[in-house]
């Protein structure tokens, strides 16, 4: 007989430490004594389950077999070695085959029939007349309670794995919520170039692609990150993180403007160029409320709190428009733009005076590459004491392109 006591102390305890809820650690619990318990007297083949009594300390076993016949299980039959033939041969007894007919090319292939797991209909319905294929049945088992070394060893093994598997299905519960938003977490090591965070339970990455452009990290360093993606396939949940992201700048003015988390002001379009620069278009769902100031807040508080974390990487508030010309000429802020042009297929010429050309294009094309992106649209920028000329980088499509290794040296990438 098991000390209660201090079996439900020790499930209690774990449970609080691992997370989990006390009815998977019971669990975890009785798979181990049942894989004891086959690895000392059972057989190979069957399955056996164990009850554990809280309150009085009872162990009870059980064989478990499931209730088939011929349609969902197939028989091996043994041949003489008169017929020339060692070993066994497989017979179909499955009512649309005939008796030694082989196995159709591209069919299923039934599982075999076990007597240790698998019980026949007839047999099941002289001990249960309610019994239905596919059900299992449970037979009582000689109680045992001492096991030798190896079964020992086993039941360790099984409860290890058991806590493990746990483990992990409640971390992924708990993160499959947080994903899309925002998390903060330690940095703890760094493995060719992917940065690994302690986000308390688990250990989530952040690959090199997702980290920002020029920003240096150290271990115990406390970060904001966005949580990317929650990967089930591995066998560590994978909580993917990233800073380079666009939704990561979303997210982090969500934190700071009151207004977007209440649905006043609605952030509509986002281009970036992690490190460098950013660009939001908003909207305000309510009359009399200013978008653009909402995000900059009092003094540029809101927006300097997010530029803080972003390691000043620059960011541009525009208000959005449903008139195209307005929002491409908004979407060159810094620049003030004297008149837009909407040329077909969504190509748009912008005409900026002399001195406002270079802060229209930006460093190496940066400005009207974002301003592009923004808006969808294919933007020329030109100076409109010369409208027939073409400027150097002052073209740019909307469809995200790669930038050259001259541009990002121009832009300190």
């Amino acid at each position: 007989m098991l000390n209660i006591k201090e079996l439900s102390r020790a499930i209690k305890q774990v449970a609080e430490e691992k997370g989990l809820e006390a009815e998977k650690v019971l669990e975890a619990i009785e798979s181990s004594i049942a894989a004891a318990y086959k690895k000392e007297y059972g057989e190979r083949g069957e399955i056996v389950k164990t009850k554990l009594d809280l309150k009085t300390g009872e162990l009870v076993f059980s064989r478990v077999k499931t209730v088939v016949d011929e349609t969902t299980v197939r028989f091996v039959e043994e041949t003489t070695k008169e017929e020339g033939v060692s070993g066994a041969y497989e017979k179909s007894r499955r009512p649309d085959v005939p008796s030694g007919a082989g196995t159709p090319a591209g069919a299923s292939v039934l599982p075999r029939y076990n007597p240790e797991r698998n019980i026949l209909l007839p047999e099941a319905k002289e001990i249960n007349p309610n019994a239905q294929l596919g059900d299992e049945m449970s037979f009582l088992l000689e109680t045992h309670e001492d096991f030798g070394r190896i079964a020992a060893q086993t039941a360790k093994q099984v409860i290890l794995q058991k806590l493990r598997e746990s483990e992990r299905d409640s971390i992924l519960k708990e993160w499959r919520d947080k994903e899309g938003n925002i998390t903060s977490g330690i940095v703890q090591r760094f493995e060719r170039g992917h940065v690994y965070v302690d986000l308390g339970r688990t250990v989530g990455v952040m690959f090199a692609s997702e980290s920002i452009p020029g920003e240096h990290y150290r271990s115990g360093e406390r970060l904001r990150f966005l949580v990317l993606a929650v990967q089930e396939d591995a066998r560590l949940p994978g909580i993917i993180l990233s800073r380079s992201h666009p939704k990561f700048v979303t997210k982090l003015f969500e934190l700071e403007v009151p207004e977007l988390s209440e649905g006043v002001v609605e952030i509509k379009a986002i281009a970036r160029e992690p490190g460098n620069r950013t660009k939001l278009a908003v909207i305000s769902k309510t009359e009399g409320v200013d978008p653009v100031g909402a995000l900059v807040g009092q003094r540029g508080t809101r927006v300097m709190a997010v530029n803080n974390e972003l390691g000043q990487e620059k960011i541009d508030i525009i208000e959005w428009s449903d008139e195209p010309e307005k929002f491409i000429g908004n979407s060159l802020s810094p620049a003030k733009a004297t008149s837009v042009e909407a040329l077909p297929r969504r190509e748009a010429r912008v005409y900026v005076p002399e001195d406002q050309l270079s802060l229209a294009i930006g460093k190496g094309g940066q400005n009207v590459r974002l301003a592009a992106k923004l808006t969808g649209w294919k933007i020329d920028v030109r100076s409109q004491n010369r409208p027939e000329e073409v400027q150097e980088g002052g073209i740019a499509n909307s469809m995200p392109t790669e930038v050259s290794e001259e541009d990002k040296g121009a832009l300190g990438a």
